[in-house]
């Protein structure tokens, strides 16, 4: 009698999976203190797909199709919370929207765990970061005059936790190859400071995910970004200067060239300029020069800054803003930009500012 009841406890968990709609995503959720919250919206990547009101007991629900796992985000009043889902998964979400630490449960995907698990070790770090702030608050409430001294104590505290948040966050992507969970984390990361880990990983993950949109996106952005990433050689390029004279790259090597992508309409640039103008200014007869590539469209603004700043170095332009093709070609997305090539035409650093490429200039020059 017990082994015909152990058979028919086996064949209803059978008949309960054969049951599960394999066809689609189930995506289930509670939310607990509305408030006068009445509808949650699904996002499926950045673009609206659905909405559903919360019945009587603040209980929603969505049915997809998703024949590859993709990123999903519930958007409940003014909070969002990503997940992850395919056909045949049936996600179980819970919140209370009375928490301020934006935590919440969720089942039916180890993928959309994980990105929680994620979420989590930011909120952790975020406390520290509060902290900080507070304690910065709070003593220059106390003592104004030493508002100076006070930061300089505090600033080294806030770098070492971003630093620690920034190495977790790598670890984590490592950890979780196989997941979206470790595409999201990496995803996060600063692209400059950890460039050539990226375009690594951006490699190893190009064929586990290889229908995800927002994955394959980032791949080819990373693969792009390799011809001028820290380590190669800067690729050639030939543009008129500022008295329609034609200048190379190549014309600079045997030196170490900063090539700084500025614009005068840009106060981040005009603001960094004095600093490139110290360093050319030291270490011009040691081997070091500039070459400015400017993304203005007007030539006599171009021309006015470069004598207001008193940039005394060689200046080119396509004159064409971001549509310029050195600019394209180099991936310049936001300025200022700048790359820094050895003797032989090598990049060995990109984006070094105020005291960081002064201390660069002085290991290799000095």
């Amino acid at each position: 009698m017990r082994k015909v009841f152990g058979l028919a406890i086996l064949a209803m968990s059978i008949f309960a999976v054969s049951c599960k709609n394999n066809d689609e995503l189930s995506i289930s959720g509670k939310v607990e203190n509305a408030g006068e919250i009445k509808k949650v919206l699904l996002y499926e990547t950045d673009q609206l797909v659905d909405s559903a009101f919360l019945n009587e007991s603040n209980e929603f629900k969505f049915r997809r199709v998703a024949e590859e796992p993709d990123f999903y985000t519930l958007v409940v009043g003014e909070k969002n919370f990503l997940v992850v889902g395919k056909n045949g998964d049936e996600l179980n979400f819970k919140t209370d929207y009375a928490d301020t630490t934006n935590t919440y449960e969720i089942k039916g995907s180890e993928d959309s765990e994980k990105i929680r698990e994620f979420n989590q070790i930011g909120n952790d770090f975020s406390k520290i970061y509060k902290k900080i702030q507070d304690d910065y608050a709070a003593m220059t409430e106390a003592n104004p005059a030493a508002k100076d001294s006070i930061y300089n104590v505090l600033m080294p505290q806030f770098q070492a936790n971003m630093d620690k948040y920034s190495e977790t966050t790598f670890k984590f992507a490592q950890e979780n190859k196989k997941n979206l969970a470790g595409f999201f984390a990496a995803s996060s990361l600063d692209q400059n400071k950890y460039e050539a880990e990226l375009i690594a990983y951006a490699e190893e993950i190009r064929s586990v995910f290889p229908k995800n949109k927002a994955v394959q996106s980032f791949v080819n952005k990373m693969a792009g970004l390799k011809p001028v990433s820290v380590g190669q050689i800067a690729p050639e390029f030939e543009l008129n200067d500022t008295e329609g004279k034609l200048v190379k790259l190549s014309d600079f090597k045997g030196k170490y060239v900063l090539l700084d992508f500025w614009a005068s309409w840009c106060a981040p640039c005009r603001e960094e300029n004095p600093n490139i103008v110290r360093q050319y200014e030291t270490f011009k007869d040691k081997g070091f020069t500039v070459l400015g590539v400017s993304l203005d469209e007007d030539k006599s603004d171009w021309l006015k800054a470069i004598k207001d700043d008193r940039l005394n170095w060689s200046h080119v332009s396509e004159l064409k803003r971001w549509d310029g093709k050195v600019t394209i070609q180099y991936k310049v997305e936001g300025i200022p930009a700048s790359f820094l090539l050895d003797p032989n035409g090598k990049i060995v650093a990109k984006n070094l500012r105020g005291v960081e490429l002064q201390n660069f200039l002085q290991k290799v020059l000095n």
